[in-house]
């Protein structure tokens, strides 16, 4: 399995934390220092979770040929429509009839499950070029006073195009792929909620979501480096679900891995959910060497959690 060619969307709107010390008093230094969020991008109105497909899309057609994707899988947690969801809408712009085409969501883990969605029907024989799309909203959902969380979200879009064969030798190689849920565990299903008509996101149990975060990422990218017969010497960079930057370096201070292989933007986008390691992936695309190995680990609401290997 090989990703062929990633795109990004992210809305123009700069939200700074100078809204935040404004709203609710909360300072950027302290902004900083919790979450590493400098700034976040926010969805204009008329965008939502669906529109940002579309354009994300767009972008991926720009990059490669997208007329004979005979899968679509979409993962969002902020969906526009439950109901035509953003796997719908990608097919409806693309015409192209009579293709499996789903939905899913594990919360920030929703990239990897998609994927590895993608992998069963590649070993079953059900197709051979999937579109891969993550879209996330977060700001329709938030209550940007909210002092725990209000100033955590920002928004945006990704998609891949992932398939059965290479195509070219600049493709990644999907070396090894894991995803999990920790749902047994005493918070996991209080630690971070978004209820629509009951507050929409709060998180009760940040720290209980941090401690878990900061076990299970590293511990599914050690499963995915011993599934390949690697070590961590092996590992070039890491990608962790960009949640906070304060976890992104607990990860790699586990994993007694140098900053210097972290990948990161939740900087200048915030939380962008599922989408934001693609993203991440989509913007440096074009800088990794033949042959370096990334490790892509999230962890999400519920709990979920997952490790993806892929070789340039």
């Amino acid at each position: 399995m090989y990703i062929h060619a990633v795109s990004h969307y992210l809305p123009t709107q700069v939200v700074g934390n100078e809204h935040f010390t404004q709203l609710n008093g909360l300072s950027s230094d302290w902004i900083i220092e919790r979450t590493g969020i400098l700034e976040r991008r926010k969805a204009a109105p008329g965008e939502n979770t669906n529109t940002m497909t579309i354009e994300v899309v767009k972008r991926l057609m720009e990059k490669t040929d997208l007329t004979t994707v005979d899968l679509i899988v979409g993962g969002t947690y902020t969906p526009y429509d439950t109901i035509v969801s953003i796997a719908h809408e990608a097919q409806h712009f693309l015409g192209i009839a009579d293709i499996p085409t789903i939905s899913i969501s594990t919360a920030c883990s929703s990239l990897l499950n998609a994927i590895e969605v993608v992998e069963g029907y590649f070993a079953l024989n059900k197709a051979t070029r999937a579109l891969v799309i993550v879209s996330e909203h977060n700001t329709l959902y938030y209550n940007e006073k909210d002092t725990i969380s209000g100033h955590l979200w920002g928004d945006g879009a990704a998609a891949l195009l992932i398939t059965k064969e290479r195509q070219n030798e600049k493709d990644f190689d999907v070396k090894a792929l894991i995803t999990g849920g920790a749902a047994h565990t005493s918070k996991a299903t209080t630690g971070v909620m978004m209820k629509p008509a009951d507050g929409g996101v709060t998180m009760p149990h940040g720290r209980d979501v941090f401690i878990n975060a900061c076990q299970y990422m590293p511990k599914a990218s050690l499963q995915v480096l011993e599934q390949c017969g690697l070590t961590l010497a092996d590992v070039d960079y890491v990608l962790p679900h960009q949640a906070n930057l304060r976890i992104s370096r607990n990860v790699m201070n586990t994993l007694g891995l140098p900053e210097e292989k972290l990948i990161s933007n939740i900087q200048y986008y915030g939380n962008t959910g599922c989408a934001g390691c693609a993203i991440a992936l989509s913007e440096k695309w074009d800088t990794f060497k033949k042959g370096e190995h990334i490790v892509i680990t999230v962890f999400g609401g519920g709990y979920s959690y997952g490790a993806m290997l892929v070789e340039v």
